[in-house]
Parts: C-alpha cells; sequence; structure tokens
C-alpha cells in the first residue's frame, strides 16, 4: 500500500470512534467514490479550517465571532448555560429546549488527567455572571464524577456573584454525556433543574 494510503488510514484512525478496521473501511470507501464523497469532503474540510473561528463570548464554534447565538437578540440574556464542550451545546440546541446563551468550558478537573482550575475558562465564566441582567447560571455539566467535582467547584466561585446557580435534573443518568441523551431527555432535564 502506498504512503498515501497509509497516512490517509492513520489520520482517520485518529478520529473518535474509528479504529484501523473502520479507517481502512472509510478510506477504500472514499478512494472508490472520488468525485462524489473524497474531493467534496476534502473541500469541505479546507473551508472548515479557514472560516471557523471560537466564539470569544462562549466558546461555540461557528464561522463568526461573536457566535449566532451570542447576537441572537430574541435569546434570554439573563440565563448562561455552562457545558463542558462545544458537542454538549450543540446538543442542548438540537434539543430546542433552552432560548438563553452558553458558556463553554473546554472541559471538567480532572486531577488524572492534569486539567485543573487554569486550563478551563472559570474566569470568563465568573466575569459573565457578573455582568448586569444575569440572573441564573445553569450548571450543564456531563454526570460523571468530573462533571460533579466541576459543577461544585464553580458553585463555589459563582458564589457571591450575583445569579442563581442550578444545575440540570438527575434525570440526566449517572455516567451519562449530553451529546449521547435523546431531545426528550435533554428536555425533561433543563425543566427540572433546581439549585444545588
Amino acid at each position: 500500500m502506498s504512503g498515501e494510503i497509509a497516512v490517509m488510514m492513520d489520520l482517520l484512525a485518529r478520529l473518535p470512534g474509528l479504529g484501523p478496521r473502520s479507517a481502512r473501511r472509510v478510506a477504500l470507501h472514499l478512494l472508490r467514490h472520488r468525485d462524489t464523497a473524497m474531493r467534496p469532503l476534502a473541500a469541505a474540510l479546507d473551508a472548515a479550517a479557514r472560516a471557523i473561528v471560537p466564539c470569544s463570548i462562549c466558546g461555540n464554534l461557528d464561522t463568526s465571532d461573536p457566535c449566532p447565538i451570542c447576537t441572537d437578540p430574541t435569546r434570554d440574556i439573563g440565563v448562561i448555560c455552562v457545558v463542558e464542550q462545544v458537542a454538549d451545546l450543540w446538543a442542548l440546541e438540537r434539543a430546542r429546549a433552552f432560548r438563553g446563551r452558553y458558556h463553554v468550558l473546554g472541559g471538567t478537573l480532572s486531577a488524572i488527567d492534569g486539567i485543573g482550575p487554569d486550563d478551563l475558562s472559570v474566569p470568563q465564566l465568573v466575569a459573565r455572571a457578573r455582568e448586569p441582567g444575569v440572573t441564573e447560571v445553569i450548571l450543564a455539566l456531563n454526570a460523571t464524577v468530573d462533571g460533579q467535582t466541576t459543577a461544585h467547584y464553580l458553585a463555589e466561585k459563582l458564589e457571591g456573584t450575583g445569579p442563581a446557580v442550578t444545575r440540570l435534573a438527575h434525570g440526566v443518568p449517572v455516567g451519562g454525556e449530553l451529546d449521547y441523551l435523546d431531545d426528550g431527555t435533554l428536555v425533561a432535564a433543563l425543566r427540572s433543574r433546581r439549585g444545588l
């Protein structure tokens, strides 16, 4: 097999959910369908790499900064929903259950992975919570040990900033991740949130 095919399969195998076998199947599919799959995908990836930027307000990924969510005048500026990753923001948007603003932390506290408070966008969140008109901060973090540890840490940091601090209801299964939940569960969890 040529070097180019090996490199393509190696790069595909690095993607989440793809191992060596899946990468080989995807590579073969792309090679067999160059005009209908490979070239359009390459062009789309190149365009996305050049155009997509993180939002300087919330951390979402989009082609504009600030992102359309942060500039939408119909959204409730008084409620900030804190999520771990952009995938969690997209999951909540897909459910159409939340009409406020978001804040992407960029991960969770994890001693094992060496992720501390300085590795997350905590100072930006605290500053946003202090802005006039903010009445609630929803901690929509995954129901994992790291997610719950981060939620408690954030609750302490947000204490005294003004807004109520709430979290998603326990309808989210322990060990579950927002990106994998169905829309109905996300809607129910947001509606059933309560204070910490």
